[in-house]
């Protein structure tokens, strides 16, 4: 099973305890080793606790934890495309919407959509339908259909698996974002990547289990990524694709020799106060512990973090199957990240989260879609499919669960100068590798490509299917904050693994 804490004792050790799992690398990262945060952790389900801290070291949070089954996958990268592509013009074909085009939406699919929470979508657009500018073809044995923008992706569909029916609960981009990354339209929850290394620690005992890697952060901003009421130790470090990965991570030059001694006497000094404080009180004194290990993670993550985001040393064939070696310098900088985000999990980080935003629009095509979506394919397009590639011929790809996903869709009907408004009523993601099965589409939106119509999915089934994935039990998986257990999934019993699309 996973790793259960019980609340158990006084308030004060509980305290104590708690406040030791502040000095895991995540804090050191974002420095925040002075953080403290309220509430006690558990992983328990309908309120019962579960046995006493069954693998959750507050001198090492990060230590891998068994999870609850046998995982599929044993790592996640998450490719979160900002601003909402439009499904319609990427992987959602739709013939009708082509034959339509100019006229209004069909009266029948209009009252379908005004009987429910996504009658907002109509607001913003011009009373008309705009056909896709881009051409689509069928690939591979799956017979998938890809458009003219994503030739790339369209080399490796049989290892794809589409879900042409996901759902948000907001039409906005941040409270959408939100739920997506923490299971909320409001801000302040726990990731899935905190929440992944929360249950499962990290196999990498010399860089952080989580990471964020981005130019230009998501819409939302932190809130999408951040650790939230987890404990500090469980937020991300934001990696960079150039040299060097992290900001001051190298000592000055001047200490670099003596760089050793002083961590030696560091520890030296911690441990006689840690001694001084164990013999006049009752607490357990893991703080102190805590932040000697953290000091000492930070020393060897000056060569580890290096070493792995060496991009340099990949050979020419792997630049080049990237994008890394594109003369456009932003279709560099995303394959960068997908090759960084390969040697990461390669190298044993549990959760890699990868933001394509380069600009403040991203995907966000609300006039000019063709100006808008067309070189955000370019940039994208070569580094997705080559990271698919890439895991798949090192083995990576069966333990690796590869997500493509947005906040939302967009709309069939045209809103200003030939663009699209938000559409969260039906929009496409895609899954691929471990315990994902390849060569699948699962549901469908309507003729134009306005509502999903059938089999439905929430983000919270979402989530159950990742988690599912990684070994871990969706209800199981709670932290109690304000006396109540909260989880990436919601309220217990309301969320379901997509069976459909699981080995």
């Amino acid at each position: 099973m996973a790793a259960r804490v019980q609340p158990g004792g006084s308030s004060s050790a509980r305290r104590a305890f708690l406040r030791s799992l502040g000095g895991g690398f995540g804090a050191l990262a974002c420095n925040a080793l002075a953080s403290r945060w309220q509430g006690v952790g558990s992983l328990a389900t309908g309120g019962a606790y579960g046995s006493p801290i069954e693998g959750l070291d507050p001198m090492n949070p990060m230590r891998v934890r068994k999870g609850d089954f046998a995982a599929k996958a044993k790592s996640v990268i998450f490719l979160f495309m900002v601003g909402g592509p439009s499904q319609i013009d990427t992987f959602d074909y739709k013939p009708q919407l082509q034959k339509l085009d100019g006229k209004g939406v069909p009266e029948s699919l209009r009252r379908a959509l005004e009987g429910t929470k996504h009658a907002n979508v109509f607001h913003g657009c011009d009373d008309h339908l705009l056909a896709s500018p881009f051409g689509f073809q069928q690939y591979g044995q799956s017979g998938m259909w890809v458009s003219e923008l994503m030739p790339h992706t369209a080399k490796v569909v049989d290892e794809l698996c589409f879900v042409h029916s996901m759902q948000a609960d907001s039409n906005n981009h941040a409270p959408a974002s939100y739920q997506l990354h923490t299971g909320d339209i409001r801000a302040g929850k726990a990731s899935l990547g905190s929440w992944v290394t929360y249950g499962l620690g990290s196999e990498s005992e010399d860089l952080p289990g989580y990471v964020v890697l981005f130019d230009a952060g998501p819409l939302g901003g932190a809130a999408n990524y951040t650790n939230g009421f987890l404990p500090p130790a469980f937020q991300p470090t934001r990696f960079r694709s150039t040299t060097p990965p992290l900001f001051h991570l190298s000592p000055m030059s001047g200490f670099v020799q003596g760089q050793r001694d002083s961590l030696d006497l560091l520890g030296k000094l911690n441990g006689m106060h840690l001694s001084q404080v164990r013999s006049e009180s009752e607490l357990p004194g893991g703080e102190f512990e805590a932040r000697i290990a953290t000091y000492e993670l930070a020393y060897r993550m000056q060569s580890s973090a290096m070493r792995v985001a060496d991009l340099e040393s990949e050979p020419a064939h792997i630049h080049a199957l990237y994008g890394v070696d594109d003369p456009e310098e932003r279709t560099q900088s995303f394959s960068r990240k997908c090759l960084l985000a390969r040697r990461l999990v390669e190298s044993g980080v549990r959760f890699v989260q990868l933001y394509d935003m380069p600009d403040k629009d991203g995907w966000d095509a609300h006039a000019k879609l063709v100006e808008n979506h067309r070189p955000r394919a370019k940039w994208t397009d070569k580094g997705v499919a080559g990271l698919i590639t890439d895991l798949k011929q090192r083995g990576l790809l069966d333990s690796t669960l590869v997500i493509w996903a947005s906040e939302f869709g967009r709309t069939p009907m045209k809103q200003g100068d030939l663009g699209r408004q938000h559409n969260a009523a039906g929009f496409t993601i895609w899954m691929a590798g471990g315990g994902i099965r390849p060569g699948v589409r699962l549901g469908a939106t309507d003729e134009i490509g306005l509502m999903a119509v059938e089999r439905p999915v929430q983000f919270r089934d979402l989530h159950a299917t990742i988690l599912t994935c990684l070994g871990l039990d969706y209800e199981w998986l709670s932290y109690e904050v304000s006396g109540r257990d909260e989880r990436i999934t919601g309220v217990a019993g309301t969320a379901k693994p997509i069976a459909e699309v699981l080995l």
